[in-house]
């Protein structure tokens, strides 16, 4: 590592913290609350600030029915804000951080470092150790992955966004046509760019209008960071990129390159110039903003995606409550040529963004209580299935969800996870993954076999039978073609927050953001010209410079995560 990280807080000083400390925000004196405190079964009311990097517009102020649940088990309300937008937290914890102020609880995603090196975050280690036996228990041998650097070895945040042991049984990614398109085309086969533009064109031209509006046969998001998920992304997965962000790391040398100097995503690119130069790809897909982009697909024209799930969901729900299941999306595993495999299905282990508790909370003790009490087995089925006897039963032993719920989980899905709090509070705590089963023999999360295929609709399993699939995973290379990944998440690995790095990282982001559009955009003959351009200026910026950093964090990491000695 280079040494830009802080020293760890001191355990003497943290011990000191833990003895003083008074309730975060609840009444009464320090020695009251530090004997409640000592109790495992400590359930006085407490309220516990928290901010979160990602949006959450279905935040019910925890009157939702897991909510009610979580404060009458544990005590604990969350007083709650989150990002709004989509800017990943980066505004309002560069101004926490400027300004020392912090919030009890706090999900910071990849600003993470900022607070570490502002000496805003706590070291869970001792905490975890004492006070928290189901994270001790679900994180076991993967605790040096939680660990910040070989250089500073606090924990400074609980991974939360991912699961333990996640088995995959779906697929969300990929590129995507709808359901319709495939129906009225014979369900193709669909592997190559090429063929998902061979399809696109052919039902455009017979089918040019949705609704008396002109189809639109691909659009993008290159809204703000979005432009990753919809544009740049997609070079790298369609030529054997390993989702590790900004860069393609070689898994044999461990060096890392912006991926976008690959010779192979050029060509991912110029395919993309070559679908607007053809009409085919929406003329407004840089300029447009997030909402616009929704409204496109939500009016049901939009036939192509290039995109996750998570990513356009909310446009796809108003379809499904209006009853257009068929104008919503099949999933396919789409690169430059069948010599690439799509790496969706490939394990980082236990990694990820996580939570954190801050220097500003007076009780760390019941903080991280409470995210253990939310990691026990009855914290993550309540999280995952919600309250028995209103989003499930349970039938000789197994839990159910009754039809009535199912649909209105599966076509009214804002309404449905603001009423339950499903979905709400899974960063709030260690889960296991998919597939992974509780002392009942129940799955812990409702994402298996069975229930995926329960949930989806008429028009998915029409199409998945075509394609003589049971689920949209069947499509897709398998985990078990794939390594599991020596470094983990790369986008949740913390890189220096002082030095030239994040100067050299925004000069390249806007060289990014600034020439990929006019690259797609160029005339045919002009692409070349304009892509040259854009590796120069990306070296010019100091793109090499960083890469070197950037290899040798890598190579750090990994020997973290896996005990080698990497040179």
């Amino acid at each position: 590592m280079n040494g830009n990280y802080p020293k760890k807080l001191g355990t003497v000083l943290l011990a000191s913290t833990l003895l003083l400390s008074a309730g975060c925000s609840s009444s009464g004196s320090n020695s009251e609350n530090t004997e409640k405190v000592s109790s495992s079964e400590d359930t006085s009311p407490v309220t516990l600030t928290f901010f979160g990097a990602d949006a959450s517009p279905s935040w019910n102020k925890m009157q939702d029915d897991v909510g009610k649940e979580i404060t009458a088990n544990t005590g604990v309300t969350l007083s709650a804000e989150f990002d709004v937008g989509s800017g990943g937290g980066q505004d309002k914890i560069s101004l926490m951080a400027a300004s020392g102020e912090y919030p009890d609880l706090i999900y910071a995603k990849g600003e993470l470092g900022k607070l570490v090196d502002a000496e805003a975050i706590v070291d869970l280690t001792d905490l975890i150790d004492k006070y928290a036996p189901n994270i001790k228990k679900i994180m076991s041998e993967n605790m040096n992955r939680m660990r910040y650097s070989n250089d500073d070895q606090a924990i400074y945040a609980i991974p939360t966004n991912v699961g333990v042991d996640q088995q995959f049984f779906d697929a969300d990614s990929g590129f995507q046509v709808q359901h319709r398109v495939l129906k009225e085309l014979g369900y193709p086969q669909i592997k190559t760019v090429q063929d998902f533009e061979n399809v696109l064109k052919e039902y455009t031209v017979k089918h040019p209008t949705t609704d008396g509006q002109p189809n639109i046969p691909l659009t993008l998001n290159a809204d703000d960071w979005k432009i990753m998920i919809t544009v740049t992304n997609q070079a790298a997965a369609t030529t054997g990129g390993a989702n590790d962000g900004e860069y393609y790391v070689d898994p044999e040398t461990y060096e890392a390159i912006l991926h976008y100097k690959r010779p192979e995503e050029r060509e991912y690119f110029r395919w993309l110039n070559h679908m607007y130069n053809e009409g085919l790809l929406d003329k407004d897909s840089f300029v447009q903003q997030d909402d616009q982009y929704k409204a496109k697909i939500s009016s049901g024209r939009v036939l192509g995606l290039t995109s996750v799930e998570w990513e356009y969901q909310d446009a796809e729900n108003a379809l499904k409550a209006s009853g257009k299941d068929d104008y919503t999306y099949a999933h396919f595993p789409v690169t430059m040529g069948e010599q690439y495999k799509d790496h969706a299905m490939q394990s980082i282990g236990v990694d990820g963004y996580g939570i954190s508790i801050t220097t500003a909370c007076k009780d760390p003790v019941r903080a991280i209580k409470f995210i253990d009490w939310l990691s026990s087995e009855k914290g993550q089925v309540l999280r995952n299935w919600g309250v028995e006897g209103k989003q499930y039963q349970v039938e000789n032993g197994k839990r159910v969800i009754p039809d009535d719920v199912l649909k209105q989980k599966v076509n009214d899905a804002a309404n449905f996870t603001m009423q339950s709090g499903i979905g709400l509070y899974s960063i709030f705590g260690v889960r296991y993954g998919d597939g992974v089963k509780d002392s009942t023999g129940n799955y812990y999360t409702t994402n298996f076999p069975e229930q995926i295929v329960a949930s989806y609709s008429d028009a998915e399993k029409e199409t998945l039978a075509a394609y003589k699939a049971k689920t949209w995973k069947d499509l897709f290379p398998g985990e078990d073609e794939f390594p599991v990944k020596e470094w983990g998440a790369l986008y949740n690995m913390q890189v220096p927050t002082d030095g030239d790095y994040q100067v050299i990282y925004q000069k390249t982001q806007d060289i990014v953001r600034k020439r990929i559009p006019e690259a797609v955009l160029a005339k045919t003959a002009e692409f070349d010209t304009v892509y040259d351009e854009f590796i120069e200026e990306l070296n010019k910026a100091g793109a090499e410079k960083m890469e070197k950093q950037y290899t040798d964090l890598v190579k750090a990491r990994t020997s973290l995560f896996t005990g080698k000695s990497i040179k």
